[in-house]
């Protein structure tokens, strides 16, 4: 190689290694600290390009974006003292970069182990100030709500860490005393069944009686009309039966008398022994029906 060409290579080498280790750049979703000897003297960087000193500046660059902490589910103490286990998560991020960088010496993990005991030793204050059904359904919002501002008023301060939010994802009894919890929900869910059972059983026995009883009130009311009307309709025949009896009380007698043979000479084997002077012959011997006179 040309010895002309080695003097501007190295001197572009040099270059170029001057420039990696003076600038910097620090992204929109970055927040950094620029040190000197380990000592601050720029707390909070801009997003950009900039510049530092080698080997005296030392640049720090943190994610800003909001992280989440899932915290070690914990069993806590409710207001009457039954044990509850809580599954939280906490969601943060850098609100002062310097006090981040001096209390937690930039370590994330650290960061994140300090806001996780403060969380549960809030979530312990505040489970311990409400009953089980408060804690489980009925303020459930509003401890997270609390709890999330109480805690900002010390992160920032102390760590210069924002807490955006702070949830539940699960609370639940140990399970220990689930099992007798949910026995105990079983046997009264099975007595209120047993109530309904016999409170239906009551009412069907009621709606059977009503009905048995307006079944029996159709069906007399039903006779009755029946009756009535038979009666009317026998009424009614016999008027006609002796309105044609006495137009001509001959021929009536005349055909009653044939149906009776009819009805009773009907078999070929039916045998009859009546007197022959009896009424019953008087138009087999007379044509008038007149019986003992010939």
């Amino acid at each position: 190689m040309n010895s002309r060409l080695i003097i501007p290579l190295a001197g572009i080498v040099a270059l170029v290694l001057l420039a990696m280790s003076t600038l910097f750049i620090v992204k929109e979703t970055e927040r950094a600290v620029l040190l000197q000897f380990g000592r601050v003297i720029d707390a909070d960087i801009k997003p950009g390009l900039h510049i530092k000193w080698p080997i005296i500046n030392e640049v720090r660059i943190f994610d800003a974006r909001v992280l989440t902490v899932d915290a070690r589910p914990e069993r806590f103490l409710t207001l009457e003292k039954k044990g509850m286990v809580v599954d939280s998560f906490v969601k943060w991020r850098i609100a002062d970069v310097g006090k981040y960088y001096t209390v937690t010496n930039g370590e994330e993990t650290r960061a994140e182990r300090l806001l996780a005991q403060r969380v549960n030793e809030g979530l312990r204050n505040a489970v311990a100030e409400r009953s089980m059904e408060e804690v489980v359904s009925g303020e459930r919002d509003q401890l997270m709500d609390e709890l999330t501002t109480a805690l900002n008023g010390f992160t920032q301060e102390a760590l210069g860490i924002e807490v955006v939010d702070v949830r539940v994802k699960r609370m639940e009894l140990p399970e220990q005393v689930s099992e007798s919890v949910f026995n105990r929900m079983k046997a009264e869910r099975e007595r209120e069944a047993r109530e309904h059972r016999s409170k239906g059983d009551e009412q069907a026995e009621v709606i059977r009686a009503d009905a048995d009883r307006q079944r029996t009130i159709l069906e007399a009311e039903a006779y009755r009309d029946a009756e009535l009307l038979r009666g009317e309709g026998d009424a009614l025949a016999a008027a006609i039966y002796a309105e044609a009896f006495n137009k001509n009380p001959e021929f009536y007698s005349f055909v009653r008398s044939l149906n009776a043979y009819r009805d009773t000479f009907n078999n070929k084997n039916d045998v009859l022994l009546v007197d022959p002077n009896s009424d019953f012959f008087r138009y087999l011997e007379d044509r008038t029906g007149r019986v003992g006179q010939n």
